[in-house]
């Protein structure tokens, strides 16, 4: 029998893996009496763990002594209770045996291929809430589940909790109001960025500053504008737990600044990535000139658009073709509104809020294809056609011209193309794209290749070029052997404490890992001080700024790993923006830091352990620009659509009692789209317009 039983069933490491306590149906029949269902404490009873008893001479001496057992104990009536046979109860062991030995290998197969955060003892309920959250839908401890749309109501019977997501990179998270103290949640959604945030359906967060004094005070705001119930619980009152965890009592009105006389800092609205299509043709003129006409009557100060050097150059070297951009412009000069021009050097699609598909240019295309060491490469080889390697910046391989070179001629030919725009002041700042997403960055966390928010990403320094440095470098230390990448850094999706480079006390911290991270960051910044040299020199006279990335999960960690990997030199012992401001210094640019809308409390609860803290990164850097006088600009990572979204903005944006009276010197929202224009979504963008301008507004909650 104990044969048969391992032909059947047999024993796996993913049954060890994940830990299940296995307990027999009839099992469970037995342990209970028919005088009430009191468990009887039998010393016969059977415990197997993970199935590592299965099929055992033990396990089967044990198994005959339970049965033993209950064939002699008699029922409070005096006689004995009536028994299934031995081979009845042995088949359905096997057959349960069996639906747990798949089960467990189901649920190792989607922790380890899918990037499902599941619980070590997991179920098939798990499995079936992670798939459901993976479709949209919001799935609460209790198992009440409901469309995400709807988030903003109280489902029957379910206990009631505001939902909202904010991430990198992705996703539906369970979150409750900022305004919540002291929350604390077991409960995990997968936040993942395939769309691309990756899986799932962004919620913004219900707005406790839009309620009032009265019982409409009890009415919750949604991401579409529509007025939910009232008498919402969490309003005035408090709840008991949420997934077994205390919740304090909410306010039910929270305090806002007056910002009234504040510093004016302009609004600016960018544009959808769409609006210039492949041909270079403007996309639906007499539907954007419409929503311009509505930006400039709330006063909005201008928009962003990208210039995509995909579109514009797209066919064979210094073939420039503006005719888009041109009427465009035009457009936006009609409006009377002005311009911020992002020089776009990446391609666009695949990641998060990409809704159309720009590669980079089609000759350099056909150059990666017989020499793929241009690109961005991993340990495993990948290459990621996403931007160009910063290892031929100085190289000629792109048709005789360097990479640097490439760039400069572009943004050279936009300068002389709309002279007439930088004369009359119209186009008031340019941006330089100078990475993935165009920011000064590496692309350590590429969709495409499988990373999935909260993954520590990957160091991307193989291609032949990258790889050439590192050994120069390692060579004018004195330690050849250097020449090389870490092997212990762990994979996309790895967490910190899983790789022996990043954990505590890891070799990031070691004699090589300070060598190979100084090397990488000084290449990020080598890049950026090149590029940003030339673009001052296109662009003599006018604005000019650079944009980095807020990678913040894991910045409570001591060694930042997914900053680590994105160049950002910035361990708990080590301030890795301030080479970075001193280079954008040298260079007269602003700086623009994007996520100023999040808030480290949403993100604790989504993810509480990734240790994510949006708002700690974005003082450091912040601070760090401030503290060499830069100019700051910043920008929403993330759909922004509330009251609470906004206000944090503008926390960062006018910071309180600063005794120097620093601010942004602009804010661009990302970006314009059917739902900012819906009714309740736009008259809400409207009163923090007039906020971040200094003017007064007549609902303060104060």
């Amino acid at each position: 029998m104990a044969t048969d039983m391992q032909r059947l069933v047999g024993t796996s490491e993913d049954d060890e893996e994940m830990g299940m306590d296995v307990k027999d149906e009839d099992d469970d029949e037995d342990d209970y009496e028919e005088n009430g269902g009191e468990q009887r404490n039998a010393s016969g009873m059977v415990g197997i763990d993970g199935g590592n008893e299965i099929g055992t001479a033990t396990g089967d001496n044990r198994f005959s002594q339970h049965q033993q057992f209950h064939e002699q104990v008699g029922t409070p009536g005096g006689g004995t209770r009536r028994s299934r046979p031995v081979e009845e109860k042995e088949r359905t062991k096997l057959r349960e045996r069996r639906r747990r030995a798949i089960t467990a290998r189901i649920l190792a197969g989607l922790r380890r291929h899918g990037n499902y955060n599941l619980r070590v003892r997991a179920d098939i309920n798990d499995v079936i809430a992670a798939l459901a959250r993976e479709a949209g839908w919001v799935v609460l401890p209790d198992g009440t589940t409901f469309p995400s749309r709807s988030q903003g109501q109280k489902p029957a019977g379910g206990n009631s909790t505001i939902l909202t997501s904010s991430s990198p990179h992705v996703a539906s998270q369970q979150t409750p109001s900022p305004s919540l103290r002291g929350v604390a949640s077991g409960y995990r959604s997968p936040l993942e960025y395939s769309a691309c945030q990756t899986k799932g359906v962004f919620m913004p967060t219900p707005s406790p500053y839009d309620l009032s004094s009265t019982s409409r005070s009890q009415t919750s705001i949604v991401g579409d504008g529509e007025a939910q119930r009232d008498n919402h619980p969490l309003i005035g009152g408090s709840i008991d737990n949420a997934d077994e965890k205390q919740i304090a009592d909410l306010p039910a009105r929270l305090p806002e600044r007056d910002l009234a006389g504040t510093p004016y800092v302009p609004v600016y609205v960018m544009l959808p990535l769409g609006v210039i299509n492949i041909k270079c043709e403007l996309v639906d003129p007499d539907g954007l000139l419409k929503q311009l006409r509505v930006l400039k009557s709330e006063h909005v100060d201008g928009v962003m658009v990208d210039c995509w050097w995909g579109i514009v150059e797209a066919h064979a070297p210094q073939e420039y073709n503006w005719n888009g951009y041109k009427r465009l412009f035009q457009m936006v000069r009609e409006v009377k509104l002005k311009l911020q021009v992002v020089m776009s050097f990446h391609e666009c699609g695949g990641n998060f809020g990409d809704d159309v598909c720009i590669p980079l240019p089609h000759w350099v295309a056909e150059i990666g294809r017989s020499n793929p060491d241009i690109f961005f490469t991993d340990r495993e080889g990948r290459h990621n056609p996403e931007c160009l390697s910063w290892g031929i910046d100085k190289e000629r391989v792109l048709r005789g011209r360097t990479a640097v070179e490439v760039y400069f001629d572009f943004m050279r030919s936009f300068r002389v193309e709309f002279d007439e725009y930088f004369e009359d002041g119209l186009i008031s700042m340019i941006e330089v794209g100078l990475g993935p997403c165009g920011e000064l960055r590496y692309p350590s966390c590429p969709v495409k290749h499988g990373w999935r928010y909260p993954g520590i990403g990957e160091f991307q320094c193989y291609d032949h070029y990258m790889l050439k440095s590192l050994r120069k470098a390692a060579e004018a230390r004195g330690h050849a052997i250097w020449a090389r990448g870490p092997d212990n850094a762990g994979t996309y999706n790895s967490q910190p404490h899983e790789t022996g480079f990043f954990c505590d006390g890891g070799d990031y911290d070691g004699f090589y890992g300070r060598f190979f991270l100084s090397w990488y960051s000084q290449v990020l910044v080598d890049h950026g001080n090149r590029v940003l040299s030339l673009a001052k020199l296109a662009f003599e006279g006018s604005c000019v700024t650079a944009k980095l990335s807020g990678i913040y999960w894991w910045y409570k960690t001591a060694s930042h790993a997914a900053e680590l990997t994105a160049g950002y030199y910035n361990p708990c012992n080590r301030d890795g923006y301030a080479a970075i401001m001193t280079m954008l210094k040298i260079n007269g640019v602003s700086l623009n830091i994007p996520c100023v809308e999040l808030h480290t409390l949403n993100q604790h609860e989504g993810f509480p352990e990734t240790f994510a803290d949006p708002e700690g990164l974005v003082w450091q850097v912040l601070n760090a620009g401030w503290d060499v006088d830069l100019p700051v600009t910043s920008q929403n990572g993330f759909p922004c659509l509330n009251r609470v979204s906004y206000n944090k903005v503008l926390d960062h944006a006018k910071p309180m009692n600063d005794p120097d009276g620093r601010h942004f010197s602009s804010f661009t929202y990302l970006r314009l789209s059917p739902l900012l224009m819906e009714r309740q979504n736009f008259i809400e963008f409207e009163r923090f317009v007039k906020r971040m301008h200094g003017e007064a507004v007549l609902d303060l909650q104060v």
